[in-house]
């Protein structure tokens, strides 16, 4: 079944959402206006319930199907980027610093849409979910969702994502089983030495050499300590002094870094060698090491039952392959997953600017796709008797 015709109908409606909400982008735990139209809408439709406020800023809203049954649970992330926009778009963000690089306001859109559709037809047996997370990038909505009960409240069974892919062709769905995107876990670190004069290193602790090696050093526990079949990255993305001049070491150097990876054992395992390499290392220098590890969300783990059910619905709307490889980019949708089977596609965006980039645009030609195949996967695995 490909694209359906009332979906179709919708479409140039919901892209006009779409481009409200790109033209009005906003931070994560600060989505306030973003959740606003979500819920008037969601109420305008004659959805059973909305709930505000979920996790932060988060959205809710309940359909309910023309018979009891099991209930569905499908996100869409809500939050923009502080990126300063570079489309020259007519519906370029009017934030000036802040933008939807990563096709938030596509998602948004296209579970609204289906809700809609949804709510006239009821043609499943059980409940949707539609779920409006704020704070994907970064900020744990998907935790603070669960926080405030979202899984245990509504008796989720099964929990779907779906995120736009530049690149892949125009509506065409991949996906694959088991770890797909990584843990996204991050760190800082503080190297405190001596500081003092340039001309005279002999009479300093010098944090910025000691940091160098450091960096250096990192590199290495990929290389060396992971096991050459599993899929981990170590990088230093921030290395800041605390002077900017020409002939002064500096008493204290920042790093801030990321490490990422597939399998929890090898997350536990690299962490540990990160503190090891970092204190040894500096120690080696004199130089006193402070980590501090942030909180992230874990490996994304698709259900293997449950991407069969997600290709067959993208093979009915389009096409579908279960052949994705595994990559490192995150998404906290993975929290949900260890709460509740389901799996998380990825539909394509045709040829567009990659993904966090200034340039880059949902191109609205998707949505009639993401909104058929949320539609499928409800009626589908929720079906009515016959």
């Amino acid at each position: 079944m490909p694209v359906r015709n009332r979906i179709a109908e919708m479409a140039e409606e919901v892209s006009g959402w779409r481009r409200h909400l790109h033209a009005h982008p906003e931070l994560r735990f600060e989505e306030y206006e973003t959740a606003r139209f979500v819920a008037e809408k969601l109420r305008a439709f004659g959805v059973d319930e909305v709930v505000e406020g979920v996790g932060g800023t988060g959205v809710v809203a309940v359909i309910e199907g023309r018979a009891p049954g099991r209930t569905l649970g499908f996100r869409a992330d809500m939050d923009a980027l502080p990126i300063l926009e570079a489309t020259g778009l007519p519906h370029a963000s009017t934030v000036p610093g802040k933008m939807h690089a990563c096709g938030h306001d596509g998602h948004t859109s296209m579970l609204l849409g289906a809700a809609k559709y949804l709510a006239e037809t009821r043609n499943f047996a059980g409940r949707v979910i539609c779920i409006f997370q704020p704070a994907e990038e970064g900020g744990g909505g998907a935790k603070a969702m669960i926080e405030d009960g979202l899984i245990s409240r509504y008796d989720i069974a099964e929990v779907y994502g779906m995120h736009n892919w530049p690149g892949m062709e125009l509506g065409d769905f991949t996906m694959r089983a088991g770890p797909a995107f990584a843990a996204p876990a991050r760190f800082d670190v503080v190297l405190t030495g001596k500081g003092g004069h340039a001309a005279m290193p002999h009479l300093n602790v010098d944090t910025t050499l000691a940091g160098a090696h450091v960096v250096t050093a990192l590199q290495s526990i990929v290389s060396r300590n992971v096991d050459p079949v599993q899929n981990a990255v170590v990088s230093i993305c921030g290395f800041q002094t605390e002077t900017n001049t020409y002939n002064v070491i500096p008493e204290v150097v920042t790093l801030k870094g990321t490490f990422r990876v597939h399998d929890d054992e090898v997350q536990v395992q690299v962490r540990r060698r990160i503190e090891e390499v970092v204190t040894q290392t500096a120690a080696a220098f004199g130089v006193a090491a402070e980590i501090t590890f942030l909180p992230g969300p874990p490996v994304l783990i698709n259900d293997a039952e449950a991407i069969a059910h997600a290709a067959e619905a993208g093979a009915a709307v389009s096409a579908a392959s279960t052949d994705f490889p595994p990559v490192m980019g995150a998404d906290d949708f993975a929290e949900m997953l260890r709460l509740a089977p389901g799996a998380y596609v990825l539909v394509g965006n045709g040829d567009s600017a990659g993904l966090h980039h200034p340039e880059y645009e949902f191109n609205d030609a998707v949505i009639p796709f993401g909104m058929s195949w949320i539609a499928e996967m409800a009626e589908s695995r929720l079906p009515l008797s016959r």
